[in-house]
C-alpha cells in the first residue's frame, strides 16, 4: 500500500479522499490556491502545498505543478478526485512518465473512453446498444443536416473531444441546426480543445440510468448495480438513487450485462461508470463512459456497504478486486441531493459570495459530504457543488422520508442555493411515484 497519496482536487472530493487515506494508514497530501488557503480540506490533509493563483489553469489544472508538489512531498501516487484533470489522459500519462501512480484507468483507456466517436465504436463493437448517430465528426452544419434528415429530428450535437453536458446542443430542425453549430463548436473547442462534434438521434423523455463498474488489473470488472439520474440542469444531474424506480429484473440485467462487456472491451481498471439512455420502450443506449470517480459514489456505497475510495486506493497499489460479484447486493435505497451555490429561479445561475451560516442535517440515515464552513467565499472560478446530503433507508419510502427531512433542516446563508429546487422535487407525487425522465427540469415540473 502506498504510504503518501496527493490528492489534487478541492472541496468535498477532496475531503472524502483524504478520509479513505487515514483510514488505510496513508499520509494524505492536499494542493490548495490561494483562493483556497483557509477551506477545510487544507486543514484535514496531513501536509498541504500551495500551488498558485485561484484561476483553475494555473493551479488545479496546472500538471507540472500538481506534481512538483508530488514530488516535494514524496508521494507515490495521485487521486484526481473528479473534475479538473480527473480525466486527462495527457494528465495520467504524465504521472506515470513521473514514476507516479495516477489512480484511475491507464491513460490510454482514458483517451479511447474520452474520444466520444471512438467509444461508440468501441461499445458497438462490444455488443452494447448505441444511439443511433454519424459515424465521426460532422465538418459542417451542411453535413449535419445530411445525417439529420436520414435519422429524423430532433438530434443532438456532441463535442467529440469530452462529456459532461459541456457542448452539447438540441436541434428540432434544420434552422435551429444550423443556428446551433457554431455554438456548440466554440464551447467545445474552448472546454476540450478540439472543435469536433458528432451527432446523435435524440431520445424524447429518456430515463438516465448508470452503471457501477470497477475493475482491476488482473482482468476482473464488477458491477455495483445500477443509479437513476434523470433530474438534471442543463445535462448535469441534481439527483441521484439507487436502485433505479421501477427498473424491470430483466432490463437491469440487460443493462449490468452490457456495463460489464463494455468496461471489459475498453481494459478498463479502476472506478468508472457507463451511462445509458432508456428510452420510453425500455430499450437502452449506451451514452459515454465515465472514467473516474462519480460524484454520487455515495449513492452507490449506502446501497451496498462498500467503500469505493478504499477500493480505489487497494486496486491502484495493484491488489486485485476486493469482492467477486455475487457478494455485491443492494441492501437498502439511497438518494442524493448536489446543494450547488446556483439560484434556481434563474436558470440555475451561479450564486457566488459569502457563507454567513451553515446549518447541515443530521440523525439516522442521514450523510452529509461537505466542503465548505462559514467565512469562506464562493469563488466564480469552481464548480459551485457546496456539499451532497445522501439519504438512505431500508427502502425507497424510507430513504425518501429522511431526505425530506434532511433538506429542512439543510441551512446556508449567504449565498443562493438549490436547496429549494430539491424541496420541490421531493415533495412532487410525479418523483414520489418514480415518473421521471431528462426533461422534466426544463419543463418546470419542479418549480419551488
Amino acid at each position: 500500500m502506498f504510504k503518501t497519496v496527493l490528492v489534487a482536487n478541492r472541496g468535498e472530493i477532496a475531503r472524502r479522499v483524504l478520509r479513505a487515506c487515514r483510514a488505510l494508514g496513508i499520509r494524505g497530501v492536499a494542493v490548495y490556491s490561494e483562493a483556497d488557503a483557509g477551506w477545510p480540506h487544507v486543514g484535514d490533509a496531513d501536509e498541504a502545498v500551495f500551488i498558485g493563483p485561484a484561476s483553475p489553469r494555473e493551479s488545479y489544472l496546472n500538471t507540472e505543478r500538481i506534481l512538483e508538489a508530488a514530488r516535494a512531498t514524496r508521494a507515490e501516487a495521485i487521486h484526481p478526485g473528479y473534475g479538473f484533470l480527473s480525466e486527462n489522459w495527457q494528465f495520467a500519462r504524465a504521472c506515470e512518465e513521473a514514476g507516479l501512480v495516477f489512480i484511475g484507468p491507464p491513460w490510454a483507456v482514458i483517451r479511447q473512453m474520452g474520444e466520444k466517436v471512438a467509444a461508440r465504436w468501441l461499445m458497438a463493437g462490444a455488443g452494447v446498444p448505441v444511439i443511433p448517430g454519424s459515424d465521426g465528426a460532422v465538418k459542417d452544419p451542411d453535413e449535419a443536416q445530411r445525417f439529420a434528415r436520414v435519422m429524423g429530428y430532433p438530434v443532438m450535437l456532441k463535442a467529440s473531444g469530452g462529456g459532461g453536458g459541456i457542448g452539447m446542443a438540441r436541434a428540432n430542425d434544420a434552422g435551429q441546426l444550423a443556428q446551433a453549430f457554431p455554438a456548440a463548436q466554440r464551447r467545445a473547442r474552448a472546454a476540450f480543445g478540439v472543435a469536433d462534434l458528432y451527432l446523435e438521434r435524440y431520445l424524447e423523455e429518456a430515463r438516465h440510468i448508470e452503471v457501477q463498474v470497477f475493475g482491476d488489473r488482473g482482468g476482473g470488472v464488477v458491477h455495483l448495480h445500477e443509479r437513476e439520474c434523470s433530474i438534471q440542469r442543463r445535462h448535469q444531474k441534481l439527483v441521484e438513487e439507487s436502485p433505479a424506480p421501477g427498473l424491470g429484473p430483466d432490463l437491469k440485467l440487460r443493462l449490468t450485462e452490457a456495463a460489464v462487456r463494455g468496461a471489459r472491451a475498453a481494459g478498463y481498471v479502476n472506478a468508472g461508470t457507463m451511462e445509458f439512455l432508456v428510452d420510453r420502450a425500455g430499450g437502452f443506449y449506451f451514452l459515454e463512459m465515465n472514467t473516474r470517480l462519480q460524484v454520487e459514489h455515495p449513492v452507490t456505497e449506502e446501497v451496498t456497504g462498500l467503500d469505493l475510495v478504499q477500493a480505489q486506493l487497494r486496486v491502484a497499489a495493484g491488489e486485485p478486486l476486493p469482492w467477486r460479484q455475487g457478494e455485491i447486493l443492494q441492501r437498502a435505497a439511497a438518494i442524493e441531493c448536489r446543494i450547488y451555490a446556483e439560484d434556481p429561479a434563474r436558470n440555475f445561475m451561479p450564486s457566488p459570495g459569502t457563507i454567513t451560516a451553515l446549518r447541515l442535517p443530521a440523525g439516522e440515515g442521514i450523510r452529509v459530504e461537505c466542503g465548505v464552513a462559514p467565512g469562506l467565499v464562493i469563488s466564480v472560478h469552481y464548480d459551485p457543488l457546496l456539499a451532497k446530503v445522501i439519504a438512505f433507508g431500508q427502502d425507497r419510502v424510507e430513504a425518501l422520508d429522511r431526505m425530506r427531512r434532511a433538506l429542512a433542516e439543510f441551512g446556508i446563508e449567504g449565498v443562493k442555493t438549490t436547496l429549494p429546487f430539491h424541496r420541490a422535487v421531493l415533495s412532487s407525487e410525479r418523483f414520489a411515484r418514480g415518473h421521471v425522465h431528462t426533461q422534466l427540469v426544463e419543463q418546470g415540473a419542479f418549480n419551488a
